[in-house]
């Protein structure tokens, strides 16, 4: 009898484990791919009237970023486009736990109506070794034109290389052989607000009231509490810091409203650009190859009358 209650009791505690190891490799994946997902739940459409692009919001500091394309494809086929997002990959940045740790890259790829990611059986091998293990994804279901990565890891991805398909005017009727825009967004390293409006742990934190400083708690947890006397009104404000940024104050000191408590500790940032290409007709090269080949054979055959007109004046002059 005890062995049964043993062995039920085994049995009970291997599911549990079970369960709790399940619940915790599906809530990092969550976690760990939820930065695209800010954008996507948010926003429509990450691109704004104003040109702007949506990651500019949490992403608050200014950084370049760069796309090449090839000056024009041909219908039906697959080209790279690809995103450069440099930084110094030496750096580290603030975690959300508070802790130093390496940035991660993301980017949002705008491109024309009828311009797709390519399918897997389209991409050729050399291209596929370029990608590596990237995981794109549409922005909505019905807008594939519009193509997310990331988080990834930045010393390894600083150069994202997009496989995308081009439309073919011949069964799309949408797509026509024109010059088209290209808008990139990319990122590197943590935001400085969530897309509730508060801040991250990866931003300065400022007073909320001028006084003097009376007490600064470390949080068992990491973090710093500050009380400040007002002046204005004589009573005292509690300002929370998170851990990671370092604190630039200390008690007893006077501060103003909006003065920094802490030091930045951001250092990544956001950019965007843009690139031009064009879907070229392929009748429309033909005809160039056709043109050119004729105007070649033209200077050909003007040459060989020039010889032998110089023959026959010399001819006549010997005689």
């Amino acid at each position: 009898m005890q062995n049964r209650n043993t062995y039920e009791w085994t049995k009970k505690m291997t599911r549990l484990t079970s369960v709790l190891v399940m619940i915790h490799i599906i809530t990092r994946t969550s976690i760990s791919n939820a930065y695209p997902i800010f954008a996507q739940q948010g926003y429509e459409n990450p691109r704004e009237a104003t040109g702007r692009i949506v990651c500019a919001n949490c992403h608050l500091a200014k950084k370049p970023v760069d796309i090449e394309v090839p000056q024009s494809v041909l219908p039906n086929t697959v080209f790279e486009a690809i995103v450069k997002i440099p930084y110094d990959t030496q750096m580290k940045q603030v975690l959300a736990n508070g802790k130093k740790g390496a940035l991660n890259v993301g980017a949002v790829l705008i491109l024309p109506e009828g311009f797709e990611l390519a399918p897997p059986d389209r991409i050729s091998p050399e291209i596929r070794q370029k990608t590596g293990n990237l995981y794109f994804q549409n922005y909505r279901p019905n807008q594939k034109n519009i193509i997310v990565i990331g988080p990834v890891p930045g010393q390894k991805y600083s150069e994202l290389v997009f496989p995308i398909l081009s439309p073919d005017p011949a069964t799309d009727k949408e797509a026509h052989f024109l010059k088209y825009p290209i808008y990139v967004g990319g990122n590197r390293g943590r935001g400085q607000i969530y897309p509730d409006g508060s801040k991250s742990n990866n931003t300065v934190y400022s007073a909320s009231a001028t006084g003097r400083i009376s007490k600064i708690l470390r949080k068992e947890k990491g973090g710093y509490e500050i009380t400040i006397d007002n002046t204005s009104d004589g009573g005292q404000v509690v300002d929370i810091v998170p851990p990671g940024p370092e604190l630039l104050i200390s008690e007893g000191e006077l501060i103003k409203v909006d003065q920094p408590l802490t030091n930045n500790p951001n250092m990544g940032g956001f950019g965007q650009g843009d690139a031009e290409i064009v879907l070229q007709d392929p009748l429309r090269v033909k005809g160039i190859l056709l043109f050119l080949a004729s105007v070649i054979l033209a200077q050909i055959f003007l040459v060989l009358k020039k010889k032998q007109f110089e023959k026959v004046q010399l001819a006549e002059m010997n005689l």
